[in-house]
């Protein structure tokens, strides 16, 4: 088991484009990559393990926690000259086992990737994505401390929670909140207001019962045929008259 930092982008709409779009596409992407200062620097120092998976790649870094971001910016940044690329990209740092592909080549698995992949789904083409693992860690360094901006938790594949935020600055990134997580958030901010709504109403019952016992507590006794009444004689030193009535 090692330590791993992942990026993983795909193509959106892939599925959608004809074979020669997919061709194209798949063409523009890898060449933008390759062409990245980060990409070439990590393949040079065997720390970088290029993964396909159809409508996209995976670039696990090893080491250095801040790659998948240089590379992410880097291949934003190039994006620019091909607007018809539209990619969602998603970063996490964890644990990754070394396995081997059906054609024996290099490959990895384990929640490193798996967490990667869920950050990325949670994202629409455009903004850059990562787990609050990596805002936690490179968030510390003053290059990056200002870029992560909070997004919140979404719900994923088999109920997982997971905590997302946007990387971007003036100069990269894009802070447009995804679909995905505007909606989680609305619902999120539904279930407040009805929680408050609720803990008001019971509130105003709570407040109404004690007004009410408190009213009822003040009531005069009424007389029933248990009670006793004594009549005597008294000396009335007030000066006033007054009459009692039975």
């Amino acid at each position: 088991m090692e330590i791993a930092h992942v990026l993983l982008m795909d193509i959106v709409a892939y599925s959608t484009a004809s074979m020669e779009q997919q061709t194209r596409f798949l063409n523009e992407l890898q060449a933008i990559v390759r062409e990245t200062a980060e990409f070439q620097r990590a393949q040079g120092n065997d720390q970088l393990l290029r993964l396909p998976t159809g409508d996209g790649m995976a670039l696990v870094f090893f080491g250095d926690p801040e790659a998948p971001l240089r590379c992410a910016t880097q291949i934003f940044q190039a994006k620019g000259k091909t607007p018809n690329l539209q990619l969602r990209m998603g970063i996490h740092t964890g644990p990754v086992h070394h396995v081997e592909d059906i054609n024996a080549a290099r490959n990895v698995s384990g929640g490193g990737i798996n967490l990667a992949q869920r950050v990325m789904e949670c994202g629409d083409a455009g903004p850059i994505l990562t787990s609050k693992v990596v805002a936690d860690f490179v968030g510390q360094l003053e290059t990056w401390d200002s870029a992560f901006h909070d997004l919140g938790e979404d719900e994923v594949k088999h109920v997982l929670h997971i905590h997302v935020y946007n990387l971007y600055t003036e100069h990269f990134g894009n802070p447009s909140i995804p679909r995905k997580l505007r909606a989680a958030a609305l619902l999120r901010t539904r279930a407040r207001r009805k929680r408050i709504a609720v803990a008001a109403g019971s509130t105003a019952v709570i407040v109404a019962t004690v007004i009410a016992a408190s009213l009822y507590s003040k009531r005069a006794h009424a007389l029933t045929d248990k009670d006793t009444v004594v009549i005597a004689d008294f000396n009335n030193n007030t000066g006033k008259r007054f009459s009692m009535r039975l």
